[in-house]
């Protein structure tokens, strides 16, 4: 059974979607505006963005937010806050491609406690609560239990143009070229998560990412009995803004593969 708030999360992200099931491949009606070099917003971005903070507003009146297209929005409640990506894969969903989800994640005194990420074209609704366990659609998910680096499939996250760390990332990518089975680039920092928490993916590893991008992932990867780490060290992703999920067994071995190419 859903708690209120998760219940109150999923139908608002579910009416959010019908907007974006009308607009996906309508490329040549899409309002596009470019934030920075290869970071884009559409329309649909800030429908969504402003649709959510007024559903959610209506039930848990005083929550904080904290969204990619509006920032941060003050509430009376201290305790609460919504983190809230209305299109992450925005470039996937410009071009039909997919893969793109809403996310949304709640934190209680600073500790994620609820979280859903939707993609609206596959209907696949990946949810956690804190302690309750992960799902899709309902279905219990559990991370993958392989064991050795050797045998994994992996997504990873290339920077766009004129984003940092773009050396790292492809000393990062030549490093575990020599030690995965594949690597996947999905363009959608919360789904590649939410594969992670289902088994799909063995591990993920994304630099320089903000919070409403993985604070879902986060926790759907806890309750799915994985882990999250920065790929440097021991601090919180959602501090430092870099991110490395897998499994327990795995995390060691991709810390250690990914310190290679920082050597270098």
């Amino acid at each position: 059974m859903s708690s209120p708030v998760l219940t109150v999360m999923t139908a608002a992200v579910r009416k959010a979607a019908r907007s974006l099931q009308r607009d996906y491949g309508e490329l040549a009606n899409l309002q596009v505006s470019q934030k920075a070099p290869g970071d884009y917003v559409t329309a649909a971005d800030q429908r969504v963005d402003k649709f959510l903070r007024e559903e959610l507003a209506k039930v848990r009146p005083g929550y904080a937010f904290l969204t990619e297209e509006t920032g941060v929005v003050p509430g009376t409640d201290p305790e609460h806050r919504f983190i809230i990506d209305p299109i992450d894969g925005t470039m996937n969903f410009m071009h039909s491609v997919p893969f793109f989800a809403i996310t949304i994640a709640l934190e209680r005194k600073g500790e994620l406690v609820a979280a859903i990420t939707y993609n609206p074209i596959t209907d696949e609704m990946y949810s956690a609560e804190k302690g309750g366990g992960a799902f899709l659609n309902n279905k219990r998910m559990r991370v993958a239990q392989r064991r050795d680096i050797h045998d994994t499939l992996v997504s990873y996250e290339m920077p766009h143009r004129g984003g940092k760390d773009l050396p790292l990332s492809r000393a990062e990518l030549s490093v575990l070229q020599g030690r995965v089975v594949g690597i996947r680039g999905t363009g959608s920092a919360a789904l590649s998560l939410a594969y992670v928490a289902a088994g799909r993916f063995d591990a993920m590893v994304c630099r320089n990412i903000n919070q409403w991008d993985i604070a879902a992932g986060i926790l759907l990867v806890k309750e799915a009995g994985g882990f999250t780490s920065d790929p440097d060290g021991d601090k919180n992703p959602m501090d430092t803004g870099n991110i490395l999920a897998t499994n327990a067994d795995l995390l060691p071995q991709f810390k250690d593969a990914l310190s290679k190419a920082r050597e270098t």
